[in-house]
């Protein structure tokens, strides 16, 4: 093997198979790294399976126990495979997703939406990263310390409670900032402060106030509902946006499919201390089982989170094999080889099959 650091010690990764095409997905995603990590020469991964969702229900009567929480609050990164929390019994049905996110504290969500070669894409001139705040803002579950901030008053009325403080402003508009000069050193902060001037003004102002110190980077601004209109009007006129946590769920979801499918949309959930691997399409139950289910999301959320713990460590060997991970997608795209939901033949097995063989070149 031409790997370039083959005497570093293994890489220790949580592993969440989750619900619906989730262990299919997830199981194809384990397989590319195996591969990519093996062809940078380092030492094989070790896996760390933790129970979620049916599985876990099944087991312990908790899609969430507490043993996975404890567990990955001892380990530095993971994946995670989709969740359909809507099936679950109405007594436990809580989304682990979010649950994760706020008990960790993974407050920013980077979700890049790239066009590939041989994808017929919507917009295929896209190529940007929607950077958004993870921990608050409309989200009623993870927006209070305890309780929900969605709750009615009466039968007839409900309320929700928007939360936006300045640290959490603050962290996100660094995290786009230093993103961007990786990339074209532009960023695009997404508001909407001609109706909400309190809460997504502050949201805008704050990040203008780091973007001083930035000089090097172009800092501009858009209201919301422009910005869904000119990502489909001219979306390559965007490099890295930065916006709270609703509007960055919607604005994504919209690049992914742009791009050309959520199912090819790659997310990952970070702090500086830890990261989640996260696709951004949910569990299809309906495919579950079939081996059509497209893993290639999973599989550049993989990339960037082995990405992720390059840069943290200054590990060249991880960043050869997100590399690598990145390159073999790409190529398998080219090659005219995709899943059902891009209009090709491919199972997942068969699409996996040929991203794995593609890792190994250079």
């Amino acid at each position: 093997m031409d790997g370039v650091n083959a005497t570093k010690a293994s890489v220790r990764l949580g592993v969440i198979d989750g619900d619906g095409i989730g262990p299919e997905v997830v199981a194809a995603t384990r397989s590319v790294v195996d591969e990519a990590i093996g062809a940078a020469g380092l030492a094989p991964v070790e896996w760390v399976p933790l129970p979620m969702g049916h599985e876990a229900i099944a087991a312990c009567g908790d899609p969430l126990p507490e043993s996975t929480m404890a567990a990955l609050e001892q380990l530095d990164a993971w994946i995670l495979g989709p969740h359909d929390n809507a099936s679950y019994p109405a007594q436990v049905r809580v989304a682990p997703g979010g649950v994760i996110r706020k008990r960790l504290g993974l407050y920013a969500n980077i979700r890049p939406a790239a066009a590939f070669a041989g994808v017929r894409a919507t917009a295929p001139g896209i190529d940007l990263v929607i950077v958004r705040e993870n921990s608050e803002g409309f989200y009623a579950d993870r927006n209070m310390f305890a309780g929900s901030g969605e709750f009615r008053p009466t039968a007839d009325v409900a309320m929700a409670v928007a939360v936006v403080t300045r640290q959490a402003c603050e962290r996100i508009a660094h995290q786009a900032l230093r993103l961007a000069r990786s990339r074209r050193r532009q960023v695009t902060v997404v508001h909407k402060a001609n109706v909400l001037p309190m809460t997504t003004g502050l949201f805008r102002d704050v990040c203008y106030e780091v973007a001083a110190q930035y000089p090097d980077v172009r800092v501009d601004d858009e209201h919301v509902d422009a910005m869904a209109a000119h990502l489909v009007r001219a979306p390559g006129d965007y490099d890295v946006i930065v916006t709270e946590n609703l509007f960055g769920d919607i604005l994504s979801d919209l690049a992914g499919e742009l791009a050309g499918s959520l199912g090819m949309a790659a997310s990952l959930n970070c702090s500086e201390h830890k990261a989640m691997a996260q696709a951004v399409h949910g569990a299809a139950p309906g495919l579950a089982g079939h081996n059509r289910a497209n893993p290639a999301a999973l599989q550049l959320s993989a990339a960037m989170l082995l990405r992720w713990l390059a840069v943290r460590d200054d590990d060249a060997g991880l960043r050869d094999a997100a590399d690598r991970i990145d390159r073999a997608v790409a190529a398998t795209f080219a090659a005219g080889i995709a899943t059902a939901d891009l209009g090709g033949l491919a199972s997942t097995s068969e699409f996996t099959e040929q991203v794995s063989a593609r890792v190994h070149r250079r």
